[in-house]
């Protein structure tokens, strides 16, 4: 497995992807303007010229939001979300990141017990915050 940052030419992948893993996707165009962004610091998992997962997250000063962070259905249990969200942490902090923050699907169990093994705590609830009026568990982590 090859990670990387994005490319541009990864966001097609990327946005199919999306639509695979979330019942409310980015479009593509929400990718491709996040892309170009000066704040958007990203990592792709390729293999085969293939776009296995990706993870990316937008820094404003010292904090930055995970925007999103997703594995095909084909690559999950193999840790791949977890070299990517590692992977983008050490961007976060050479970038002079020193909290990063996350909603999660409070329905969401894989991706809380990723979190939580990483060092992410529970702060606080959002309630109805996704589009299906779904609550959000934000999490933050020191880095």
């Amino acid at each position: 497995m090859e990670y990387r940052k994005w490319r541009y030419e990864d966001v097609f992948q990327i946005a199919a992807l999306e639509k695979e893993c979330f019942s409310d996707p980015w479009s593509f165009q929400m990718l491709a303007d996040t892309f170009f962004s000066e704040h958007t610091l990203s990592v792709a998992a390729a293999e085969d010229g293939k776009i296995a997962g990706y993870a990316f997250a937008v820094l404003a000063e010292e904090e930055a939001d995970l925007a999103n962070i997703a594995v095909t259905k084909s690559f999950r249990r193999r840790g791949i979300a977890k070299e990517l969200l590692s992977r983008l942490e050490a961007q976060v902090r050479a970038a002079g990141g020193r909290k990063m923050f996350l909603e999660v699907r409070v329905s969401n169990a894989p991706a809380m017990a990723l979190y939580l093994k990483t060092g992410y705590v529970g702060r606080y609830a959002r309630p109805r915050y996704y589009g299906n009026g779904e609550d959000a568990l934000v999490m933050e982590k020191k880095l």
